[in-house]
């Protein structure tokens, strides 16, 4: 893939055509994701309730995106998690250890005061580079 070229991938989720925006995109080894949160490609909500079970789908959700671009969450070298309630927070840190725990990107939380949909507990965006995780320690 040459350097300059932008690669732009879609899920196919409404919310993509809506607000126009890709689910990643990829500039030469840099890979972005965008916030991403616990819904399904077919318009489905995975987790009414339970931040553990949103962050888990999440991150399926951003792997997902990370493969389609030649990346994997173990080129991720920040991610920023968003939450609408302060009390989930020990339950998306629980699967965000179970992810990231030994590969320790960079990492923000920030409380915040609402989503787009009332479901929605959590949100999560990532950057990677691509084969910044060959030497994981």
């Amino acid at each position: 893939m040459p350097e300059e070229r932008r690669q732009l991938i879609s899920s196919g989720t409404t919310w993509e055509a809506r607000v126009g925006y890709s689910r990643a995109v990829r500039v030469g080894n840099a890979v972005y994701v965008a916030g991403t949160t616990a819904t399904t490609r077919d318009g489905g909500f995975v987790g009414e309730n339970d931040a553990y079970a949103q962050t888990r789908h999440i991150i399926a959700n951003i792997a997902w995106a990370l493969e389609q671009a030649g990346a994997t969450l173990r080129d991720v070298v920040r991610y920023r998690i968003y939450l609408t309630r302060q009390a989930d927070w020990p339950d998306a840190a629980k699967a965000l250890h179970e992810a990231f725990g030994e590969i320790r990107p960079v990492n923000t939380l920030i409380g915040i005061a609402w989503l787009v949909d009332p479901r929605m507990l959590v949100e999560i965006d990532v950057d990677a580079f691509i084969g910044s995780g060959l030497d994981v320690n």
